[in-house]
């Protein structure tokens, strides 16, 4: 039995308690986790303990921490690396992450490549985040840009995040921390254990200080003191597990992205040029990230028409093996997690305004079982109006809702569509753009035939990490120093 251990600023230690995680076909236990309990939190999490972390990450020099998140990727990607009293190979790592999660190989490879490619770009992300700063400055706590004198402080002696388990590719948005000298305090996801405990490793065997790392298996109230306790926090999680958080600085919310793609009238008349494009940002991974597409804004002239070609291109994406090259769905995990998303579609459609386009082009329900498995197949509803139940939903596999817009509502753009993470607008409309641009709505914008799902390394994700975790002072200096 594989069993993975508590990390305490990079100690490994075995606890009584354990997580038993199932494998998502068989729901035998594939692999147990120490739990940690929210005494050794508290413990761990003293101020002084905390400050001692961010002291040993904080000596080694910014350009140093570049060589070794470069050296991380590479053994991350390449390397067996420790896992409790084995080793794990990234073939290992692989079978063992879809096993647990349902991710098909490939997207678990492909996410690989993505948190590598993070890693060894890590001076191109800092540009994005800190616009240009030379971060070198954190070694010596103030610098000069652009013949101005600065200083930063940091908010907080450590990162608290709370992770999920429905893609991997989330774990590039904590990894800068390391690189701005901030130590983790990681709580994995119930599903998905393996990729902070094997970044950890990487970082390690790289040569970063083992004090930076903490890892921390636990349940709901274990999550909470990682939160209480570091000043700085990120938390992945749904709405209903989100939404005690808001409006607390302190923590950096990454719930539900709504991201949309929005078909300008100017574009209408070649709309079908952009059809692949609309399919691919609602279903690349396997459809589980916040920034896939749940929703296709568009005139209400062609709406059905769009719902028509992109659900016969969802309709193509079926159910394979878990090793299949081809394979682009991931099953659930929990069979019954995927039974109350499928009821909470159907009774969307119960309610007049919405109807199933990809129900029309299939045989079968949406529902299904393959190979032992759990799935729902891609669904695309066509929706009446932008107040419909199904209008504006996300759920973990996937799944979008044309929407039809009026005349009145598209010049209103965007705001009809709501809080929205990610919009791309197919369009070349200066008015239509000049108001998305000036929307507090809309937190990414793509212009043009730019998939939602496609995040360029220089531009920072959901927030700024920088930002989250230093904060400017007033700087000047009389003397040298």
């Amino acid at each position: 039995m594989i069993h993975i251990p508590i990390l305490r600023h990079g100690v490994p230690y075995k606890s009584l308690d354990v997580i038993r995680v199932p494998h998502h076909r068989t729901r035998d236990t594939f692999v147990e986790m120490s739990q940690v309990n929210g005494g050794i939190i508290r413990r761990d999490l003293r101020d002084e303990t905390q400050a001692d972390a961010r002291a040993a990450l904080a000596q080694v020099p910014f350009l140093r921490l570049l060589e070794i998140c470069a050296r991380a990727a590479d053994h991350f990607l390449n390397d067996p690396l420790p896992l409790g009293d084995a080793e794990q190979s990234p073939a290992d790592y692989v079978q063992q992450l879809s096993a647990t999660t349902g991710m098909p190989h490939a997207l678990v490879r492909r996410n690989m490549s993505r948190i590598a490619g993070v890693m060894t770009e890590m001076r191109t992300v800092l540009r994005g985040l800190t616009r240009g700063l030379d971060l070198s400055l954190l070694d010596a706590g103030f610098g000069e840009h652009e013949g101005h004198a600065l200083s930063f402080y940091p908010r907080t002696q450590s990162l608290g995040v709370v992770l999920p388990s429905n893609s991997p590719g989330v774990h590039s948005l904590w990894i800068p921390a390391i690189a701005l000298k901030i130590p983790v305090v990681l709580k994995p996801g119930s599903a998905e254990p393996w990729s902070p405990f094997r970044l950890a490793q990487a970082f390690m065997k790289a040569g970063c200080p083992p004090e930076a790392f903490s890892y921390y298996p636990a349940d709901h109230a274990g999550a909470g003191e990682i939160l209480r306790r570091t000043g700085r926090s990120m938390f992945f999680g749904d709405v209903s597990a989100v939404g005690s958080w808001e409006g607390d600085p302190r923590v950096e919310l990454h719930g539900p992205g709504y991201s949309k793609l929005l078909i300008g009238d100017d574009q209408l008349a070649g709309w079908e040029r952009h059809a692949d494009l609309i399919a691919s940002s609602i279903a690349d991974n396997g459809g589980r990230s916040c920034v896939n597409a749940s929703g296709v804004w568009v005139a209400g002239s062609h709406a059905e028409q769009v719902a028509t070609t992109i659900a016969k291109k969802l309709v193509q994406i079926v159910p394979r093996s878990a090793d299949d090259p081809q394979a682009t769905l991931a099953p659930f995990a929990d069979p019954r997690v995927a039974a109350r998303i499928s009821q909470q579609i159907d009774i969307g459609l119960d309610t007049p305004g919405a109807r199933e386009m990809t129900a029309e082009l299939r045989d079968g329900p949406r529902l299904t079982e393959h190979d032992g498995s759990t799935y729902l197949l891609p669904t695309l509803v066509l929706c009446d109006s932008p107040g419909h139940l199904l209008a504006n939903r996300e759920f973990l596999f996937p799944f979008a809702s044309v929407v039809k817009v009026t005349d009145d509502e598209m010049a209103r753009m965007p705001e009809p569509m709501g809080k929205t993470l990610v919009v791309s607008a197919l369009t070349e409309d200066r008015r239509l753009v000049d108001r998305l641009i000036g929307s507090p709505h809309v937190d990414r914008l793509n212009v043009g035939p730019i998939p939602t799902n496609v995040i360029s390394w220089d531009q920072p994700h959901e927030g700024n990490l920088f930002e989250h975790l230093y904060a400017r002072r007033s700087f000047q200096a009389a003397v040298a120093i």
